[in-house]
């Protein structure tokens, strides 16, 4: 069982799967970042200002005029966050739009390297003597 184990391990997918999943994590951080503090402000600057994360509703609890969500959930008090799912809407609709993007991106290139391939001109060298003719002339040269 531990050598199946080995086996599945070592397997070209689940390398490959491995790497995919660590080269995600880091590229979220990255789109994260970008969204977060390069999208984010130009999205609030278009919409006057407003910042959607601390727009929210108490349901039940003491919370101060005009606090924050952090500290209204800090206050223990409970709190319909909508401001905050708004704007998980909109990094969600960023993220995927600008991952959509790379992978169009990347498809373009690969498609334009398949091209370049195929159009390369294939370079045929002089076909030789084929095996049977050259059986069929050391058959002449033994009857001489």
């Amino acid at each position: 069982m531990l050598q199946e184990f080995k086996d599945f391990i070592a397997k070209g997918n689940v390398m490959d799967m491995a790497v995919g999943i660590i080269i995600g994590a880091a590229f979220t951080a990255i789109v994260k970042s970008m969204v977060g503090d390069l999208i984010n402000p130009f999205v609030g600057l278009f919409m006057g200002g407003v910042d959607f994360t601390n727009l929210y509703v108490v349901l039940a609890g003491e919370v101060a005029e005009g606090a924050s969500l952090e500290a209204a959930r800090e206050a223990g008090a409970a709190v319909f966050a909508y401001g905050a799912f708004i704007m998980a809407v909109i990094n969600f609709l960023i993220i995927a739009f600008v991952v959509f993007m790379l992978v169009r991106y990347v498809k373009k290139v690969k498609e334009a390297a398949a091209k370049e391939e195929a159009e390369a001109p294939v370079v045929e060298e002089p076909a030789g003597p084929s095996e049977l003719d050259v059986l069929l002339e050391i058959r002449d040269s033994l009857k001489k």
